[in-house]
């Protein structure tokens, strides 16, 4: 199959995922660039709807930026124990906060490269952020997204930062952000993971899987 050929094929299961999934959209809740980004570290390996649980009260306790960065450590992990992984993330977090406090006036950047800088700050992260509240467009390559490019034959890669450079050449910059949500969306309610619920997705005959039983 040609390259045209194959960025088609993307583009009609990708129209087949928007008619689908009419309200795809970032589950985290937030209302600035950095609550979207304190949710978003929490996330790693934890449900976002966990994460809601946890920043419903963290926001209200620490309102700003600088709140955060002037938080107890020991404090902190506590306030964000059930996302998991606790003391790495209340270390990331606090670092976050005091490096956005010392370098950036307290302001998330908005770009990939001062985003990544910041601690606990990767790429998913940083492309998570750029896209869903300052409309720049990346590719998020989460659990979901890597499995359902890897079922889709979209990519032959198991690293998150491959899989993004070949998901961002097939597919057209403008559907990048809304891309990923969709993905999500369906490696959740059907694509999942090790078993695919096959019999039931419209995509079947769009799928090089075709019920193989696959879980990356």
């Amino acid at each position: 199959m040609s390259s045209l050929q194959m960025r088609k094929k993307a583009v009609r299961i990708l129209d087949k995922l928007y008619q689908l999934y009419t309200d795809a959209h970032c589950a985290l809740r937030y209302d600035s660039p950095f609550q979207l980004l304190v949710a978003t570290i929490l996330s790693a390996q934890c449900t976002d709807v966990q994460v809601n649980k946890v920043t419903l009260g963290l926001f209200a306790k620490y309102p700003s930026v600088q709140d955060l960065a002037e938080a107890d450590l020991y404090v902190l992990e506590g306030d964000i124990r059930s996302t998991g992984f606790y003391r790495n993330k209340a270390k990331s977090l606090l670092g976050c906060a005091q490096t956005l406090i010392s370098q950036y006036n307290g302001q998330v950047p908005q770009t990939l490269s001062e985003l990544v800088r910041l601690p606990g700050v990767g790429r998913k992260t940083a492309n998570v952020v750029l896209g869903n509240v300052f409309g720049i467009p990346g590719m998020v390559v989460d659990t979901h997204v890597k499995r359902l490019s890897r079922r889709f034959a979209w990519t032959d890669q198991q690293d998150p930062v491959k899989i993004e450079r070949d998901l961002c050449q097939l597919l057209p910059e403008r559907h990048w952000v809304q891309a990923s949500h969709l993905l999500i969306f369906h490696g959740r309610q059907l694509c999942k993971a090790p078993i695919p619920l096959c019999s039931q997705c419209p995509l079947l005959k769009e799928c090089p899987q075709r019920g193989v039983d696959r879980a990356n």
